[in-house]
């Protein structure tokens, strides 16, 4: 699970501004936002250090309570 379009949304990015800036497609964006593809650990730093937040704020295990993120 993730919270990567409600953070690109609050910056007022698109897809293909995120993806520029994290040096990925704007399909690999697309796809991590619809949960096709689980990003690797440093494409989920590198987006959350582009979004200014924690990456325990953006990518959680489904199931956990979202309350403890």
């Amino acid at each position: 699970m993730n919270r990567i379009r409600e953070e690109r949304d609050r910056l007022g990015l698109t897809q293909a501004d995120l993806a520029a800036r994290v040096g990925v497609s704007r399909k690999t964006i697309n796809t991590i936002e619809n949960l096709v593809f689980t990003p690797s650990a440093l494409l989920a730093i590198r987006i959350a250090r582009d979004l200014d937040r924690q990456v325990e704020a953006l990518f959680w295990i489904e199931g956990e309570a979202e309350a403890e993120m």
